[in-house]
């Protein structure tokens, strides 16, 4: 075997040998994953002040240690919508600076470990072993919850719903807790949650409230992320005229199978997670409002089209079945830069999407790692390249070519730029026939 060998980095060896660098062969770009939703909610059990994570396979498992209620609670009706179809909800307690529930038995204090009002629905009871042990239960509802064997308090252990203090313990009849209270929104809670989310990861963020300053509040935070950070979220407000490709405002609500009627501000949930589980290739127009057996308001065929015009995302009854008007966004207003297409939420789906999957392949392949060289500009159009072929394959986008792509050095030897065409599909919405008959 020869004396030289190894890797290289110029082809300036002295040595006869093979010098061999192995190198990834790329086309491992993938599509970002969508389904995130964002929301904050008035709440009578949970943190504040930090996101609760909730996955949608685990929602039912966990929406009680986490939430205090079952998923189909009324106090969760909010929750439980948008997990309808989110994957992963981002939740935010929006009520602040309520009390916690408490309460002393057989010489322990249980303080309830978060504020609120589900707090005064906790009971603990200690009963006495034969062992000179205790058994400490926690009950929620009166169904039981926790129960741990102790002699002396210093070997409990906080669960889920109360923590524990106190120098003894003895035998006593289950006590409720008391004095449980929620907090209050206020416009610094929504200026917090808007802080947070800042930081997080998520497709589409839901507001609820029918205040107009709170509305605007997202409106603007929303524009600002999308037009100055290049961070392409969506919200969903109700009854909110944005004339914006970011905004969707919800005119009507729907009636749900157990009789409970949503408004437009309480359809918003269920929006915001269908939103944001819509891929780059799908639209909400005529979908199912899962679980929604008509809508809280009727309009006629001329308010409809109406709402259409105005930008509204309405809801109609279909024969004991709540659908999806048209998925559509706020813009209303079209020029040369933003044509109507720009209104259609499947549209802004997919140019989203791009602009989302191209920035992370650049931060994450290219930024700060590849020369801005021939050779490394034409490494950057081959995974374009690539993620288009994606889009293509999902039928996202129509008449995708190499071709259309050009990447070259901009202004400065750190700039690229790139330019290019995408052409994004839409769904069938209407049919025009014309049929002969003889």
């Amino acid at each position: 075997m020869a004396l030289g060998g190894g890797t290289f980095t110029a082809m300036n060896k002295t040595l006869p040998g093979a010098y061999i660098n192995f190198v990834s062969a790329g086309n491992n770009v993938t599509l970002g994953e969508r389904g995130t939703a964002a929301l904050a909610l008035p709440l009578s059990w949970g943190k504040e002040g930090e996101f609760i994570v909730i996955e949608s396979g685990e929602y039912t498992a966990k929406a009680a240690q986490l939430l205090g209620y079952e998923p189909t609670e009324a106090a969760l009706r909010s929750v439980t919508e948008c997990m309808k179809r989110a994957k992963k909800l981002l939740l935010w307690r929006a009520d602040n600076g309520g009390e916690k529930a408490s309460g002393t038995v057989g010489g322990i204090t249980a303080t309830a470990v978060c504020a609120g009002t589900r707090g005064n629905d906790i009971s603990v009871a200690v009963y006495a072993n034969t062992d000179s042990t205790f058994d400490v239960v926690t009950y929620l509802d009166g169904v039981e919850y926790d129960r741990q064997t102790v002699s002396a308090v210093e070997g409990l252990s906080a669960n889920s719903y109360v923590a524990f203090s106190g120098e003894s313990v003895s035998a006593a009849a289950a006590v409720k807790l008391t004095g449980g209270t929620n907090g209050t929104v206020s416009g610094k809670s929504v200026t917090d949650f808007l802080a947070a989310a800042e930081k997080e990861t998520f497709s589409v963020i839901g507001c609820t409230s029918s205040d107009s300053d709170t509305k605007a509040l997202y409106a603007a935070f929303t524009k600002r992320l999308r037009d100055d950070e290049g961070r392409k979220i969506v919200c969903v407000l109700g009854d909110y005229a944005g004339d914006y490709e970011g905004i969707i405002s919800v005119k009507n609500g729907v009636i749900l199978e157990n009789g409970a009627t949503l408004d437009k501000y309480g359809a918003v949930c269920w929006v915001t997670g269908a939103s944001a589980a819509a891929e780059v290739n799908e639209s909400l127009t005529n979908t199912a409002y899962d679980g929604a057996v008509g809508v809280d308001v009727k309009y006629s065929k001329g308010d409809y089209e109406k709402a259409l015009r105005a930008g509204e995302f309405a809801f109609y009854d279909d024969g004991g079945v709540a659908r999806v008007l048209s998925d559509i966004n706020t813009l209303v207003t079209y020029t040369a830069v933003k044509n109507s297409d720009f209104a259609e939420n499947r549209y802004i789906r997919t140019i989203d999407g791009w602009a989302n999957d191209v920035a992370a392949l650049f931060a994450k392949s290219y930024l700060g790692r590849i020369t801005n060289s021939d050779t490394g500009r034409a490494l950057f159009k081959s995974d374009i390249v690539a993620l288009g072929r994606q889009y293509e394959e999902l039928d996202a986008v129509s008449d995708f070519s190499p071709d259309d792509i050009t990447v070259v050095q901009g202004n400065g030897k750190r700039d690229v730029r790139v330019e290019m065409s995408l052409k994004p599909n839409g769904s069938m919405e209407k049919l025009y026939m014309t049929v002969q008959v003889n």
